[in-house]
């Protein structure tokens, strides 16, 4: 194939080819091509297993194809994908421990592995139908809203006709949206440009979920090195992981946009472009509000690591005060205000059994009832406690610290109020970790449990949000079948496989990835 008989689609071809020819091994590194290609296999996996048992709206035309017919209505086709879904996500997840294990010793010769990782584990992922999560339905939804002339901040995508059909799940009938402005705008763009249809609105979607994951990568790499660590082996950590792939690509989640605005706009920021780290990490906040916690420290790092109190309050007051000019000057268009502000201080109610504040509060409820006590009240109550002990430390991280780790103390802070709060859902724990690689992420129990943390929502998400209809015969339910691939496909890594499981028995200190340790 020619670049110039194919065009772009030659260029792209021909780029990737580049990069698989010239793999140069560092130190004694394992040529990383048997981890690439299982990675790959893994993603074509995932995207036919998607065709039967993804979200697919009532309205998509696909719905009438003898193919998906088939796929979601037959016993055969969708055992059949969700086997797939489970193994590719469960093989993608191996590669990715695999290519680690392989880059051994991360150098410059290490980048283009991990680039070529991103490329084949995540472009396939571009053409799934949405698994793991249906949200960019309800952007879809929320883009109607906007194109009606409605306010997503005090209408529910119930107001407007044929919601249901296009896609977005019921729980969103009458929720406020959590969004920032811009990306409400986006969500407008996107449903002006394609009708509302809801396939092409998808990939409308995934193409600004892919600018995100270029974003994340790019300057998660610049940061890394600007902190005197591999940026390799960052964007190996944060931007090639399943877990970021699948929530941000094949989901089409507005997370990789949020981060990889934060991550620019840190980047400048720590680099002394002040104004445009500001511009940044505002828009980023325009996408999601919870990367507010960002502004502060791009205040810190303003003010400079020595910096007295007086400069440091200074900026944060300059910091803010340009950041809400922007939003004041932005709020006209559209009408939709300050109508974000919700988002922040009205988050979603309830809480998830699996984070650590639920799990502790349903223990607590046990425990009161047990006594004649209103169980439920007191478990409220403290998830109430433990929410605001992880602000509090955001805060305290805010104030106090070394000045040449504002950085690390961001990543920290936002860690803090993520899990100690009553509801994570998977994507939530890639808000934090771009922050703490670009600072160092040891090869010790730390990277130990952010390979715990991405096959545990890896595997919980493989059976969360299966997409199947209820006459449809299965030898077992679609989540049990899910659930115990999942689980035999981990216990085969974690206990018989004799590369993986190294992971979990080998000591840290036989590890010789000397070049991966932060400074």
């Amino acid at each position: 194939m020619s670049a110039t008989r194919f065009g772009l689609l030659g260029r792209v071809f021909d780029w990737l080819k580049s990069l698989w020819t010239a793999l140069p091994p560092v130190g004694v590194n394992q040529p990383p091509h048997w981890a690439l290609g299982q990675g790959f296999v893994g993603s074509l996996l995932m995207v036919y297993g998607s065709f039967g048992v993804g979200r697919l709206a009532d309205a998509s035309p696909l719905t009438r194809s003898p193919f998906f017919i088939a796929l979601r209505t037959e016993s055969w086709g969708v055992t059949s994908c969700i086997l797939a879904l489970v193994v590719g996500a469960m093989l993608l997840t191996r590669s990715w421990l695999r290519l680690g294990q392989r880059l051994r010793y991360w150098g410059p010769g290490t980048v283009r592995p991990v680039v070529l990782a991103t490329a084949l584990w995540g472009l396939p992922l571009a053409f799934t139908v949405p698994i793991y999560s249906r949200d960019v339905y309800a952007y879809v939804g929320q883009g109607r809203l906007m194109t009606a002339g409605l306010n997503p901040y005090t209408t529910g995508i119930s107001a407007l006709n044929n919601w249901l059909e296009l896609g977005t799940d019921p729980s969103w009938a009458s929720t406020r949206t959590p969004y920032g402005p811009y990306f409400l705008w986006l969500e407008r763009w996107v449903v002006q440009l394609t009708g509302g249809q809801p396939d092409v609105s998808v990939l409308l979607f995934r193409i600004l979920a892919l600018a995100g994951v270029f974003l994340c990568a790019y300057y998660g790499f610049k940061l890394a090195q600007l902190h005197g660590v591999d940026g390799a082996r960052a964007v190996w950590l944060t931007v090639a992981n399943p877990l970021f792939l699948i929530s941000c690509i094949a989901s089409a989640h507005n997370e990789a946009l949020m981060i990889g605005l934060a991550v620019a706009g840190v980047y400048y920021a720590a680099r002394g472009n002040w104004f445009l780290g500001i511009v940044l990490t505002t828009a980023s906040i325009g996408i999601k509000p919870i990367t507010a916690v960002v502004l502060p420290f791009v205040g810190l790092l303003w003010a400079g690591p020595r910096a007295t109190w007086l400069r440091k309050f200074l900026c944060w007051a300059a910091t803010g005060l340009i950041s809400l000019g922007l939003f004041a000057a932005s709020s006209l268009a559209y009408g939709l205000g300050f109508g974000w502000v919700n988002a922040i201080v009205d988050p979603t109610p309830g809480f998830i059994a699996y984070t650590p504040s639920g799990f502790a509060s349903n223990v607590v409820a046990w425990l009161g009832s047990t006594v004649g006590l209103d169980g439920g009240s007191i478990a409220d109550a403290f998830r109430t406690v433990v929410k605001w002990i992880g602000v509090g430390l955001a805060v305290l991280l805010i104030l106090r610290g070394d000045g040449n780790k504002a950085v690390r103390r961001l990543g920290l802070a936002f860690m803090f109020i993520v899990v100690l709060g009553p509801i994570i859902q998977p994507w939530y724990v890639l808000w934090f970790i771009p922050f703490l690689a670009v600072t160092g992420i040891r090869d010790n129990w730390e990277i130990k449990l952010w390979y715990l943390t991405v096959v545990f929502f890896v595997v919980f998400g493989a059976q969360d949000q299966l997409y199947v209809f209820g006459f449809v015969n299965t030898p077992l339910a679609p989540e049990a079948i899910a659930g115990i691939t999942a689980v035999a496909f981990l216990a085969y890594l974690v206990l018989i496989d004799p590369k993986t499981r190294r992971i979990v028995f080998e000591r840290p200190a036989s590890r010789q990835n000397l070049a991966a340790r932060s400074s």
